[in-house]
């Protein structure tokens, strides 16, 4: 079954005076518990596509469907629903708020949502201790490490048990060996059923993926299982 299923998918920008064609009619279909890298060069769209697919960003023509819901005409409202329910965010500078504990911070999507407070502090408890981080829990992230910040935005993407992972170049302000730390905990996290899509220009970390699609000029180059 597919999770995230893209048709004819266009994105264009005005910028001054020019149009610039960021997407040109990508056709894509991910799986459910697939792991897949999107790479490409700057200026190849790619980060257009995580942030139509994120619900970021809207597209101009074309069809979206995530989870079954054709996501594509939906107003800001309605995606900011859909961001919080359907899809983990990952990001390179970690997003998290320095005056939060570990603990608050992975709650955060669970408040969102409107959870009892009693099933926020159980469901916190099993994503920290999922990432290793038990001992950390009242930490706040000027206390912590770059992969155990990492570590925090993974556990906070996981919340929500949400239908996709998706990490923007995860691993960019990460030193080798905790790079490798970072990579071997979303093995983990996709072997437990999870969907994960990784934006990266890092060949050896998309290595890790399952499947790679690369971008160039707006269009996709090549789709091949890894």
């Amino acid at each position: 079954m597919s999770v995230i299923e893209l048709k004819n998918l266009t994105k264009r920008y005005i910028v001054g005076i020019q149009t610039v064609n960021a997407l040109k009619g990508i056709n894509l279909s991910i799986e459910k518990n697939e792991y897949i890298a999107i790479m490409g060069p700057s200026g190849s769209g790619k980060s257009t596509l995580m942030n139509i697919i994120g619900c970021l960003d809207t597209l101009t023509k074309g069809n979206y469907i995530l989870n079954g819901t054709d996501v594509s005409r939906m107003a800001d409202n309605e995606l900011a629903e859909i961001r919080n329910k359907e899809i983990g965010f990952v990001f390179q500078t970690f997003n998290l708020l320095p005056r939060y504990t570990t603990s608050e911070n992975v709650m955060l999507p669970l408040i969102y949502a409107g959870v009892s407070k009693k099933k926020r502090i159980e469901l916190t408890e099993d994503a920290i201790k999922n990432v290793g981080l038990s001992d950390r829990a009242k930490h706040k992230p000027n206390e912590l490490s770059g992969g155990q910040r990492q570590r925090v935005a993974i556990a906070r993407a996981l919340i929500n048990k949400p239908s996709i992972i998706l990490a923007d170049e995860p691993t960019g302000n990460l030193d080798t060996k905790t790079s490798i730390e970072i990579m071997s905990l979303f093995e983990e996290i996709y072997l437990r059923g999870n969907t994960i899509v990784i934006v990266t220009h890092e060949e050896d970390i998309a290595k890790y993926a399952h499947r790679i699609v690369k971008l160039r000029d707006g269009l996709i180059e090549s789709d091949i299982i890894n």
